[in-house]
């Protein structure tokens, strides 16, 4: 497994690259993809960083970890592969952002040109085997991505950071820079949207809060 990063991330992250734990992370990962069918393939591990570099951040998402499914996960929170049925969670985030935005609520769940505006869609836990939710939440990863919420706090300009159900809010405690915005709700999912997800506007109040700041702000547009 190699961490291929093409962009300021690798500058970033190379000392956390050389750190024990991810070490032994690495190695215990090279056994799961041997031994396992393991998503998303080991080449779009870091899809979220290729595709949103740090300079560029404007919005972190943060999700969990990666869907579970076959030909879902693809490297970026809460988004699956052109031509994938969308997933539950993601319709209702689809919803909040045609009644927020007014934008049509889109027919793929294909996320790449969020990543590309400059929101990244970070999972907290980067790797998952195969119809087993969870299977790698307690490896390591969380170490890593601690510290990439850190370096995202670290940033001079203002960032939105938009933390949707417990999980995403528990790293509230990492968001220590007053300059940045927090937006956060109960989770988009089916179990929990209609008691606090729906109608609190989160796409409209980011962009808000980076026009204030000077910072063009996302179209929000798949």
């Amino acid at each position: 497994m190699k961490e291929i990063i093409k962009n300021d991330w690798q500058d970033l992250l190379k000392d956390e690259f050389e750190k024990d734990y991810y070490k032994e992370l690495r190695n215990l990962l090279i056994e799961e993809y041997k031994n396992y069918e393991i998503f998303p393939p080991k080449d779009e591990i870091f899809s979220a960083f290729n595709l949103t570099n740090y300079k560029d951040v404007k919005v972190l998402i943060l999700g969990q970890d990666p869907y579970h499914n076959n030909n879902q996960a693809h490297g970026l929170a809460f988004s699956v592969r052109d031509g994938i049925k969308i997933p539950p969670s993601l319709r209702n985030i689809y919803k909040e952002l045609n009644s927020d935005l007014g934008l049509e609520i889109p027919t793929t769940g294909y996320l790449i040109n969020w990543a590309r505006e400059g929101i990244m869609l970070l999972n907290t836990t980067l790797t998952v085997r195969a119809h087993t939710p969870m299977s790698h939440a307690k490896i390591g990863w969380e170490i890593f991505t601690d510290r990439v919420i850190e370096l995202i706090d670290e940033k001079e300009e203002p960032v939105v950071f938009i933390l949707w159900g417990n999980h995403a809010k528990s790293k509230k405690k990492l968001i220590k820079n007053k300059k940045h915005l927090i937006i956060e709700s109960v989770h988009p999912s089916p179990l929990s949207a209609s008691r606090g997800f729906f109608g609190t506007k989160p796409f409209s109040k980011a962009n808000e809060f980076l026009e204030e700041n000077n910072i063009k702000a996302p179209t929000w547009r798949v």
